[in-house]
């Protein structure tokens, strides 16, 4: 109930109409772009609000660089540890290369001093590898990459840069077995480079080798080098073979018990060289023809007489 001559105040405040709303703000909206795009106006402003409104946008792209940062941290990591990985095979791999042309190297040097023995020795030679050692406890033996159709034949001479290994017992096409010194079949007429005694050495089944028949009170040392003779027409004469390592002499015994070691690498190295029959010299041939010729004149003469 109103007083009187005041009407009741309204229970819904009214304003605008909508419409007259929307046009009014669509057209202070359209003066503002042309007056910001004709004179920039609103640069100012829009700088304060930008600054303004940094921190916010900063605060809102938080998580979502925090799970790139972390993404980037977590691949980064894995491709550290891939790379850290092909590093430590490359590192494997060059140590491997390296200690192969460490092998190489040696071998390389092996094999010059090899064909250094075959340029000293006036023989023809064959320079082999050995493919394995023969699976006979009774025995050494091993079989080398060369054989009857390399030109190998039974009873060739085999050594290495520092001295004599063996000989060539059995030959196959493609294949040659060489028994070892250290032998205990096996048997070398030597001399002693010090005093040149003859003797013969043998191997033993404990892979070493010694001078038998040689009388107690001989004259040999310890150290003594022992070298092929050549009596035998397999070895050349002057071959290394073994070095004498200890003296033994009971006068209860007739004979002195000598040990000796090989000089060469009986069961090391990989190459070997196989030594040819010594080729006559022209002098040699010459000599030998004459020594023909001359008994065939005594017959002659024999029988004009």
């Amino acid at each position: 109930m109103s007083a009187v001559g005041h009407p009741p105040p309204p229970f819904f405040k009214r304003g605008p109409a909508p419409l007259a709303r929307l046009v009014f703000f669509v057209i202070v909206s359209l003066a503002l772009l042309v007056i910001d795009l004709r004179y920039r106006t609103l640069e100012l402003a829009r700088q304060v609000v930008a600054v303004a409104l940094y921190p916010l946008q900063r605060a809102a792209y938080a998580p979502i660089e925090l799970y790139e940062r972390a993404g980037g941290y977590l691949q980064g990591l894995a491709a550290l540890q891939q790379e850290n990985r092909r590093l430590m095979r490359k590192d494997l791999e060059a140590a491997g290369l390296l200690l192969r042309q460490q092998h190489l190297d040696q071998e390389n040097l092996r094999l010059r001093e090899l064909l250094d023995m075959k340029t000293r020795q006036p023989v023809p030679g064959i320079v082999a590898d050995i493919l394995y050692a023969a699976q006979d406890p009774f025995s050494r033996r091993i079989v080398v990459d060369r054989g009857s159709r390399h030109g190998v034949v039974p009873g060739q001479a085999v050594v290495d840069e520092a001295g004599v290994l063996g000989q060539v017992t059995r030959v196959y096409p493609l294949q040659s077995e060489v028994t070892l010194v250290t032998d205990k079949n096996q048997a070398v007429p030597v001399e002693i480079v010090r005093n040149g005694l003859r003797a013969v050495l043998f191997g033993t089944s404990g892979g070493q080798m010694e001078l038998r028949y040689l009388a107690a009170n001989a004259d040999v040392q310890p150290g003594d080098r022992v070298v092929t003779s050549g009596l035998d027409g397999v070895y050349l004469p002057g071959l290394p073979v073994a070095r004498v390592l200890r003296v033994d002499r009971d006068k209860a015994y007739t004979f002195a018990a000598i040990a000796c070691e090989p000089l060469a690498g009986v069961e090391q190295h990989g190459q070997v060289l196989l030594l040819g029959q010594r080729e006559s010299s022209p002098r040699e041939a010459g000599e030998t023809a004459d020594g023909d010729k001359k008994p065939a004149r005594a017959k002659r003469a024999r029988r004009k007489d």
